[in-house]
Formats: structure tokens, C-alpha cells, sequence
């Protein structure tokens, strides 16, 4: 556009700008979070963010060598996204996800394969608490991550290629 370019670094909310929520929509909210395991790209990460906060989702988790939003790439991709959507960081994926069924999180795996039931075919958005795992993309999903899935979710894909970049596969699966 050929006009000054400027980056916007942290924004505060002000309450005239909060979105006004009754009570019942309090009460229908749901907690969902994202859980991002072994990501290694930093545009990738600030991507899923940005979609994090664009779907309404509460948390992300971002664990092992998943960069954080204290890495440049990830915020300069997340366009501010991480001051909205809360973050962690957690080196163990496979015990955060424990920890969180314990809680009553229904964990959720977005990975195609075995066992795995199409996007759109599934009961989760039932559930109160929900969080999404996403793996790498060239390894998928830890197999010991999997086993603490209630569920696994596949995206049916026409093509010869049988997957879609993570970022965008999240926002599809967010959807």
C-alpha cells in the first residue's frame, strides 16, 4: 500500500472494548485448548495462535521443542495473538496431557490413521472441556501421546497428498 509500515508490539484492552457477554453465555462457554507438541516452526506456531484466538480458544500449550511466543518469528506471525490467547510451556507433552484428563479435558489427537474418525463425525464438541493436539508434521503425533487421546481426528483429504501443514490443519479442525 505504499504506506508507513508500524509494529505493534502489546495493545491493552480497554473494558469499552470487551465484548459484552450475558450470563447464559457465560454459563454455554466452552474451555477448549490447543496442545502443540513438537513444532519447529516458529511461523507455524504463531499461526495456530493467531487461529487460536480467531476460533476462541482459551489456552495453547506448547510443549517440547515447540518455539514460544518469546521466539520474534512466533509473534511477528501471531500478530499479538499470544496477548489473548493464554500460553504455557511444558517439556512433556505426554505428562501434561495426563495431567489434564485427570482434570476432566477430553484430549483429542488431529492425526490421520488407524482408529482415527473424520472431522465432523465426532462427539467432542459435547464436551465442556476439550483440548486439540497437534504433533509434528513429519513424525505426527508421539505414539505416546496418542495413547492419552479419548478420540483421534482426520481431516478426509481428496488429493495425492494425504496431509495439509499444521497450522492450516488446525484451523481447519477448529472450524
Amino acid at each position: 500500500c505504499l504506506g508507513e509500515t508500524q509494529a505493534v508490539l502489546k495493545r491493552e484492552i480497554s473494558e469499552q472494548e470487551k465484548p459484552e457477554t450475558s450470563k447464559e453465555d457465560a454459563k454455554e462457554e466452552k474451555m477448549i485448548a490447543v496442545l502443540v507438541d513438537n513444532i519447529r516452526s516458529a511461523w507455524n506456531v504463531g499461526s495456530i495462535l493467531r487461529s487460536a484466538d480467531g476460533f476462541g480458544f482459551t489456552h495453547a500449550y506448547l510443549c517440547g521443542i515447540s518455539p514460544t511466543p518469546e521466539n520474534e518469528a512466533v509473534t511477528k506471525t501471531s500478530l499479538g495473538a499470544e496477548d489473548f490467547v493464554t500460553w504455557s510451556y511444558h517439556k512433556d507433552a505426554v505428562k501434561l496431557a495426563a495431567g489434564l484428563k485427570k482434570e476432566g479435558w477430553r484430549v483429542i489427537a488431529l492425526e490421520e490413521g488407524e482408529g482415527a474418525k473424520e472431522l465432523g463425525k465426532s462427539s467432542s464438541s459435547n464436551h465442556e472441556k476439550s483440548v486439540l493436539v497437534l504433533g509434528s508434521e513429519v513424525t505426527g503425533v508421539d505414539p505416546e501421546l496418542l495413547a492419552h487421546c479419548d478420540e483421534i481426528l482426520s481431516i478426509p483429504m481428496r488429493g495425492q497428498k494425504r496431509s495439509l501443514n499444521v497450522a492450516i490443519a488446525f484451523s481447519v479442525a477448529a472450524y
